[in-house]
């Protein structure tokens, strides 16, 4: 026997509904049962003090006192049909029949019904207790008697010109003609009940649409584990989310995003105030790309950027639930260590392009060597090996790069040297160079070598120069705390264009090979990333002279602090001789 599934929970919105329904059908009840309880109780005791007002003007009837001390005197009770004839019968009937009473009963002292309105009662002792009223008390009552329940009084009936009791007036109202008024009464308060319950209905029902919009459909499980995702997703990635919300605020800013730009949370505040390089604002804005019809959603093109002394690749999508607007995300990538990786990847490239060349140069040398022993000419292969030993067996690309004590500037600028020399431009180390420490940040400083020489290059492929060079000057100023490390780079270009502001050439996507190029295209960033990680050190990037038309170009200057260590040595003969000759 196959045992039936389980049936699935009610989803929270339907539990909150049926919620909230329960809620207020309870009030509602609550209120119109309190409500009914007071209004019985109000027509209640109404009905009370109307029946002692008329027990009050029976018992001080002038004729009924008189006609109740008679009886009083007489040895015995008259007879019932006595009694059913008699005056006390008569007025009592008449009061109840004008008042629309239930009952107006007169006794004795004793507590023998003198007048009732059932005949057959008449001469009986009272079913109620009456003796408090006997004992010269007024009282209100609601209780049951012989003719059903009633709220009535009870009034002592005196002796004329005497304070003696001699009998007492009972009179009551029936409590259904009471409840009769109270359903006249009740009728408003159970429309007004009906109405607030609708009301409280359509409240729910649409509390829980809202609810439902608010979530996306979600449950509160399901929300729950979305955010545990979500701050794992965002706070572990690596590239920077910003989160702009449809009504224009950051809503998401991650610790990625903090970090590339420099930045605290800058959640909750409005993403056209936020101080946030404008390039990102301007992904959000009409026009981007993304505003039009059909489009939303789509990724927009790559724009790269400088900030915090990094080089950002920023893109922007539309983000759509359904047909929901929801904002706008933002994501950034850091893609200034691929620009490092991908620089002293062509460094190696280059020197093993060099290596391999020089293999070919060392083999030819090898063939000559076996060519004079092969035919026996020893004394030209000994003065070939001489020639060799005096000049080097193989040709660096860069003079004077022993200046470069650092094993890591020579061979960087090694590599640049022979790149350049592919390009038709010479690299050479200038006279005033001296590195005698150890670079301590190699990142930073190969960076912004990097990124001057490529740019000198390129404008002196780009001059009007027939003899294209660029010339490196590196002096190192040692210090305990770190050396400073200052770089000068020339070049035989044409110089800054007519009208370039010596400070533009810094900005963001400025090139000196061919003035401002577009954003996206990979190139105008080198000299602005050069200067923010010299700044970020404490150090600088300047143009120290603008250059002419025919060459000279310009000439950059950069200061970078604490990135060598060690101090100088003093200065071998032979390394002062290649200083002079050089």
């Amino acid at each position: 026997m196959q045992r039936s599934a389980p049936r699935p929970p009610l989803r929270f919105s339907t539990q909150t509904l049926l919620l909230q329904l329960a809620v207020v059908l309870l009030v509602v009840l609550l209120s119109a049962a309190v409500h009914a309880w007071l209004t019985y109780d109000r027509v209640g005791s109404e009905a009370e003090n109307q029946a002692l007002t008329l027990a009050r003007t029976v018992a001080s009837d002038p004729e009924v006192r008189a006609n109740v001390l008679a009886i009083s005197e007489q040895p015995g009770t008259p007879p019932p049909a006595e009694l059913l004839a008699g005056p006390l019968q008569s007025s009592a009937e008449a009061a109840r029949t004008r008042t629309g009473a239930l009952f107006v009963v007169i006794t004795d002292e004793t507590g023998i019904r003198l007048a009732h309105p059932d005949p057959q009662r008449l001469g009986e002792k009272v079913s109620t207790d009456p003796s408090e009223a006997l004992s010269g008390q007024e009282i209100t009552t609601r209780n049951t008697g012989t003719l059903g329940p009633s709220a009535g009084a009870k009034v002592p009936v005196y002796a004329p010109g005497t304070a003696t009791v001699v009998g007492e007036v009972s009179v009551g109202y029936s409590m259904e003609t009471v409840a009769q008024s109270v359903a006249r009464d009740i009728g408003p308060v159970a429309l007004t009940a009906a109405g607030a319950l609708l009301a409280g209905i359509l409240g729910s029902f649409l509390l829980r649409r809202r609810l439902q919009r608010l979530t996306l459909g979600l449950e509160p499980e399901e929300i729950s584990t979305l955010v545990h995702d979500q701050v794992a997703v965002l706070q572990g990635v690596d590239d920077g989310v910003i989160g702009v919300s449809a009504d224009g605020r950051v809503s998401v800013f991650n610790a990625a995003a903090q970090r590339l730009l420099a930045l605290p949370d800058l959640a909750g505040t409005r993403w056209e105030e936020a101080p946030v390089p404008e390039q990102l604002k301007a992904l959000t804005r009409p026009g981007s790309g993304t505003d039009v019809p059909g489009t939303a959603g789509s990724p927009v093109d790559a724009l790269e950027l400088v900030a915090g002394g990094r080089v950002l690749v920023a893109n922007a999508r539309k983000a759509l639930h359904r047909r929901e607007d929801l904002g706008w995300v933002i994501m950034l990538r850091d893609r200034t260590e691929l620009q490092q990786l991908t620089r002293q990847l062509d460094a190696v490239g280059t020197m093993s392009t060099a290596l391999r060349a020089q293999r070919h140069e060392f083999a030819n040398q090898l063939h000559t060597l076996a060519g004079f022993l092969g035919i026996g000419q020893h004394q030209d292969a000994r003065d070939y090996l001489a020639r060799l030993a005096a000049t080097g067996p193989l040709k660096f690309p860069v003079d004077q790069a022993e200046l470069l004590q650092d094993p890591y500037l020579q061979a960087f600028v090694g590599a640049k040297g022979v790149e350049a020399d592919e390009r038709g431009v010479a690299l050479r180390i200038g006279p005033e160079t001296l590195v005698r420490g150890q670079v301590t940040e190699a990142q930073d400083v190969t960076t912004v070598l990097g990124n001057l020489i490529d740019n000198a290059v390129n404008a002196a492929v780009a001059g009007s120069s027939t003899d294209r060079w660029v010339e490196l000057e590196v002096l190192d100023e040692p210090a305990d705390d770190g050396g400073t490390l200052h770089i000068v780079v020339a070049d035989s270009g044409d110089g800054l264009a007519e009208g370039t502001d010596a400070e533009g050439v810094f900005a963001e996507g400025f090139t000196t090979a061919s003035g401002p190029v577009r954003a996206g295209g990979g190139q105008g960033f080198g000299l602005a990333l050069a200067r923010q990680l010299a700044r970020r050190r404490g150090g600088d990037v300047k143009v120290l002279e603008r250059g002419t038309k025919g060459g000279p170009g310009a000439v950059f200057m950069a200061t970078l602090p604490h990135t060598t260590a060690g101090k100088p040595a003093a200065a071998t003969p032979g390394a002062a001789g290649k200083d002079e000759n050089g």
